[in-house]
């Protein structure tokens, strides 16, 4: 199983050099990401993508350490959106 620092540098390179892609990253990032890494996201989890500029930092802290069972299983499977 690829871990989830494989899986989101094969998402940033795929955006880097397929326009197509990056705009459907973009406007659909779960489902994107699913059919790209053929992996199933919980219903419950969202994914959010921003496209940095050198304007615009975006911080992403980490998850409440008060994790439910079903983030918990999706941490484990390495779907975890915090890499």
């Amino acid at each position: 199983m690829r871990s989830g620092d494989e899986m989101l540098r094969q998402i940033v390179e795929k955006s880097a050099l397929d326009p197509e892609f990056k705009q459907q990253l973009l406007s659909d990032p779960k489902g994107t990401i699913t059919q790209e890494l053929g992996i199933t996201m919980p219903d419950s989890m969202t994914v959010k993508v921003h496209e940095s500029d050198m304007q615009t930092v975006h911080l992403a802290l980490p998850p409440d350490p008060n994790i439910t069972e079903e983030q918990l299983e999706a941490i484990s499977a390495g779907l975890c959106c915090c890499w």
